[in-house]
């Protein structure tokens, strides 16, 4: 094969690597549209985000995205980022985004269970604070130590004094926080009533998302307006200069993904990290080497 022929099968399949990595995405917003379409009479609403100009913003923001995480880690930045908010609220789907094109070891997303029986007896933020970055980390928590704010007040599952307690606590935890040197930023993803029971008819409909409608998101729907008043209290008692919310408008997903990552964006000054050239080296060869022949059955079936 002569050289301009290694240089067109070389580009070709590094132009197929890039396709492949874009369709990942694309992959994630058709499900999206399938989700929509599994409601009757599902349509686009006029006010939708033009697909191409959403990808364009997205592309150019997860770009910016990998500038911010070569200077988290060339610097030995701590950035925790809280995403809080109702059921099908829309924060998932932002932190996929988020984290789709950055190194897992330095982005990393915390979505604690349910505490266990050993941990009921811990003091309330230990779980979490085992969870939070060293130096040169992101940790994004999918839902946060604000369970106890929320879902628990809501459902019952801690007492009064317990939930007085944590306000007392929660201010003061996230002022050591900053004061040690983390960036943290607290996001709500806000919907409306008839947007979450839109998301959580399409979850009822769809087999492949039904796994995302446990009993206590279906609970959660009859106690709307109880969540309503635990979020603003929790709001107006734990909004503080050291660690504000800031409330992302999320009944448009596109535009809410968006929005969060570009504030995420601008909520942490970077710049360029210089690297330097990568250079391939060329691969020993040796001519008394030959791969051994593996058994067939050691294959997987190529099916497809």
């Amino acid at each position: 094969m002569s050289d301009p022929d290694i240089l067109s099968e070389h580009t070709r399949r590094l132009y197929a690597e890039m396709i492949d990595s874009l369709d990942e995405e694309l992959e994630m917003e058709l499900d999206d549209e399938r989700l929509d379409a599994m409601l009757e009479g599902g349509h686009a609403d006029d006010s939708d985000m033009d697909r191409r100009q959403y990808f364009r913003e997205l592309l150019r923001l997860q770009g910016e995205l990998v500038k911010l995480q070569d200077w988290v880690v060339d610097n030995r930045l701590k950035i925790v980022v809280l995403f809080e908010g109702r059921d099908a609220a829309g924060k998932g789907g932002a932190i996929k985004r988020i984290t789709q094109r950055l190194n897992p070891r330095v982005c990393r997303v915390a979505a604690l269970p349910a505490p266990n029986d050993r941990e009921r007896t811990q003091w309330y933020f230990q779980r979490y604070a085992s969870h939070l970055p060293a130096g040169g980390e992101i940790v994004l928590f999918d839902r946060s130590w604000y369970n106890r704010a929320g879902v628990e007040r809501v459902m019952g599952f801690c007492t009064d004094s317990e939930y007085e307690e944590f306000f007392r606590s929660v201010t003061e935890f996230e002022k050591m926080l900053v004061r040690s040197g983390i960036v943290l930023i607290k996001y709500w993803f806000s919907i409306s009533d008839e947007e979450q029971h839109r998301r959580f008819l399409a979850r009822v409909h769809d087999p492949l998302k039904q796994w995302k409608l446990s009993p206590m998101d279906l609970e959660s729907r009859r106690r709307w307006e109880a969540y309503t008043k635990a979020k603003e209290e929790m709001m107006e008692r734990s909004h503080i200069p050291e660690a504000r919310w800031w409330i992302v408008e999320g009944v448009d997903k596109k535009r809410a993904r968006l929005n969060c990552i570009r504030h995420l964006l601008d909520q942490v000054p970077y710049g360029e990290v210089d690297h330097p050239d990568v250079l391939l080296p060329e691969r020993e060869h040796h001519p008394d080497y030959s791969r051994n022949p593996q058994p067939q059955n050691m294959y997987v079936p190529a099916v497809y």
